[in-house]
């Protein structure tokens, strides 16, 4: 998985005068919990360009007061109005613990049914997975090209080594969806019954 560098300022002070002050200079409050200690820090906005609005997941590499870390983002809160980025929070990463993040799909190939007439609807765009920090991958790649009209690409269909899927089993990643005039083989062929 891609790394993002990130360096930052501790933080004195957290509370919401301080944070107020600094988003004001262009600064993001930032924490880093799930290791032995919290740490609150800012960094500036623009720094987080390809680690938050970007529609891949990258690895956070953290240097905070001369300390590196390595994390993930947990959650980024942003204005309700001006969608400006308020505060993240990372999970740092522990070679020996496993993590949890949503990595994107990237469906690969074009479906039969595409060819068909159909059109490939994508329903799932990230799936939530467990795994090392070093097996992460930059995304689970599916491919489609045997869907038919109608065909589905279900969770359960794909494996990924060293990830464990934790998404329901049944959840719908990708379907070719039948345009007007465009039926599947079966519809196609189904009996129509005689009249007597």
């Amino acid at each position: 998985m891609k790394k993002v560098s990130i360096s930052g300022s501790p933080r004195e002070n957290v509370g919401k005068k301080d944070a107020k002050e600094l988003r004001k200079n262009g600064h993001v409050p930032c924490v880093i919990y799930g290791g032995k200690d919290q740490v609150h820090f800012s960094a500036p906005e623009k720094d987080f360009k390809d680690l938050i609005y970007s529609p891949h997941v990258h690895l956070a590499s953290l240097e905070v007061a001369g300390k590196k870390y390595e994390a993930i983002v947990q959650e980024a809160q942003f204005h309700a109005v001006s969608d400006a980025l308020l505060h993240v929070d990372f999970l740092e990463v522990i070679a020996d613990k496993p993590v949890r993040i949503g990595i994107p799909v990237n469906l690969i190939g074009t479906a039969e049914g595409v060819k068909a007439g159909g059109k490939l609807v994508k329903k799932a765009r990230t799936l939530k997975v467990k795994a090392f920090a070093k097996d992460l991958p930059d995304s689970i790649d599916v491919n489609v090209e045997h869907l038919k009209v109608g065909g589905i690409v279900r969770v359960r269909d794909i494996s990924v080594s060293n990830i464990t899927l934790l998404d329901a089993q049944t959840n719908v990643i990708a379907t070719v969806a039948g345009k007007r005039g465009v039926t599947d083989a079966a519809a196609t062929a189904a009996p129509t019954g005689k009249k007597k």
